[in-house]
């Protein structure tokens, strides 16, 4: 098993760090791992978007063209990466700020609403957890014990009383996920 994974969005929203825990989690699990961020010299509000891949076998290289799955967080990175999903994958978005919906037929394609659903749960900075909650429930690569330790693992210590709310966004991402 090997998923390529692109997340995309602003910075400020959590990219890199959703595709740090990620990551982590699957290093809890032994698998092979690759995370590698890019992002623009003016940070929060610019483009952001990291790769992750999660593998059983040694990955060859972390540079990928093709992804097998897209989450993608603005309108800047859908006109961008939509048409980098492998014919077969997955792209999850947020339509928050979307302006021109996916359109492929030849992908898997779900939403999540997940600024709504922070600002329901009181906080903004549950949102990339939310995310991540709907991508793990459409593809459960780590396991949620797993998806914990890399919380605890990427957190500061003194956010750690944080993890048991970033928990119940993933919960709650999982729940409110759709196929379109």
């Amino acid at each position: 098993m090997t998923e390529e994974i692109i997340i995309a969005g602003f910075g400020g929203q959590g990219v890199l760090s959703m595709g740090k825990i990620l990551a982590y989690s699957g290093i809890m699990q032994n698998q092979e791992v690759s995370w590698m961020p890019s992002y623009g010299p003016e940070m929060r509000g610019g483009t952001a978007n990291v790769t992750v891949i999660l593998s059983d076998e040694r990955i060859s290289s972390p540079i990928l063209n093709q992804f097998d799955t897209a989450i993608i967080l603005n309108q800047q990175s859908m006109d961008k990466f939509e048409k980098t999903v492998k014919p077969g994958g997955t792209l999850l978005y947020d339509p928050n700020g979307i302006t021109k919906h996916p359109s492929r037929t030849d992908i898997q394609i779900y939403k999540i609403t997940a600024a709504e659903a922070a600002a329901q749960m009181g906080s903004a900075k549950t949102f990339n957890m939310i995310v991540l909650g709907a991508f793990l429930k459409l593809k459960p690569l780590v396991k949620m014990e797993n998806v914990e330790k890399g919380l605890a693992k990427s957190l500061p210590a003194r956010h750690h009383k944080l993890i048991p709310m970033n928990m119940e966004a993933i919960t709650k991402g999982a729940e409110i996920v759709e196929k379109v």
